[in-house]
């Protein structure tokens, strides 16, 4: 007997539904990241100035396409790590080593695009000023 697989009622649509409904979904996810997770609003408030720093900054296309993605990086790696904590928070508020674990190793991830971030930036601006 074959095992049926079991599809979730709230599944996306498929097509031009599908993409115009994860776009809404989206926005949703921005306006909540804004309105609940204190991470997100400061290191949004740090990139979007770094962001027009970076265009301004009298350096190769590819490196501010770096300045940017690492930024890009941060946010959504902040992102995946506010989902992971809300999902732990759902399944149980009770403290429990597995949960303690995930996210652990999410804020560990926030980090690491944080490190990268800052090296980045180090390697192409700290020149800037060297000259």
């Amino acid at each position: 007997m074959k095992a049926e697989h079991q599809v979730s009622e709230f599944k996306s649509k498929s097509g031009a539904r599908r993409i115009y409904a994860a776009f809404f979904y989206s926005i949703e996810g921005f306006k909540a990241a804004w309105r609940h997770e204190h991470a997100f609003r400061q290191e949004l408030m740090l990139a979007v100035p770094a962001a027009l720093t970076a265009l301004l900054l009298p350096v190769s296309a590819l490196e501010k396409v770096a300045l940017l993605a690492v930024l890009a990086l941060v946010l959504i790696v902040e992102l995946i790590n506010s989902a992971i904590e809300a999902v732990v928070d759902r399944i149980s508020l009770e403290r429990h080593p597995l949960s303690k674990n995930a996210k652990d190793f999410g804020s560990a991830a926030v980090f690491l695009a944080l490190a990268l971030a800052a090296m980045t930036w180090t390697v192409i601006v700290l020149p800037l000023f060297m000259h």
